[in-house]
């Protein structure tokens, strides 16, 4: 699905990131852990085409990155990805609803694969267990733990091909983390999707296949 090679990444302050390569395959759950800094996040922006190469090759579903303008790549990240923010970027004047419906709203191709939208956030949003009382509620009205589920549902409506989650759980706590990452688990499709998610936090490495420590540079297999 995902093959990355030879990314470095050259920040304006003069520092530069030398990535490790990846290869995902449909199904496959990656975390990339390390400590603040390092690079994680450039990494998610890299693959998600929101930063532009400037060393290296991506290649996404037999599409290279190195050949796509900016606008193809927004468009390509909108019909086959799914991101979930650090910062969540939610609209606060948007209802619950309102706001998961926008992962459908720039992509024909993932509204395609969804026949009734209300039914379908409903049906998210109870895999993340969520109440669907909620769904007419302000986003400022909800607790950090129910908005990282509200844009958990964002990014999975749709079936996008690829989920990236940018530290979902830095502002949770352990027995959250734990229910939120079941949760999260359980809801996306592994016969269609793949997940990549960075944390600095390594006790959550249980729940994926394969863990990339940016610390010791280089993947392992945790199963």
């Amino acid at each position: 699905m995902l093959k990355t090679t030879g990314l470095k990444y050259l920040y304006k302050h003069g520092k530069t990131i030398e990535f490790p390569d990846i290869e995902i395959e449909t199904g496959q759950r990656l975390l990339i852990s390390g400590f603040s800094g390092c690079g994680k996040t450039t990494l998610l922006s890299l693959i998600a085409g929101a930063l532009r190469l400037q060393e290296g090759s991506i290649n996404f579903n037999d599409t290279d990155y190195s050949d796509m303008s900016s606008m193809s790549l927004d468009k390509f990240r909108a019909d086959h990805i799914g991101y979930i923010f650090q910062t969540l970027n939610l609209i606060p004047f948007l209802n619950v609803s309102e706001n998961i419906a926008l992962g459908i709203k720039f992509s024909k191709n993932r509204k395609s694969k969804v026949s009734d939208t209300h039914q379908e956030i409903e049906r998210l949003i109870s895999s993340l267990g969520l109440e669907k009382e909620i769904l007419n509620t302000a986003i400022d009205n909800l607790s950090v733990g129910q908005q990282q589920r509200v844009a958990v549902a964002r990014a999975l409506l749709g079936k996008p091909d690829l989920i990236l989650a940018d530290e979902p759980t830095s502002a949770l706590d352990n027995d959250t983390t734990k229910k939120f990452l079941d949760e999260v688990m359980n809801t996306f499709d592994r016969s269609h999707q793949a997940i990549i998610m960075v944390s600095h936090d390594l006790s959550i490495a249980p729940y994926f296949d394969t863990v990339l420590d940016f610390n010791k540079h280089n993947a392992h297999s945790i199963i």
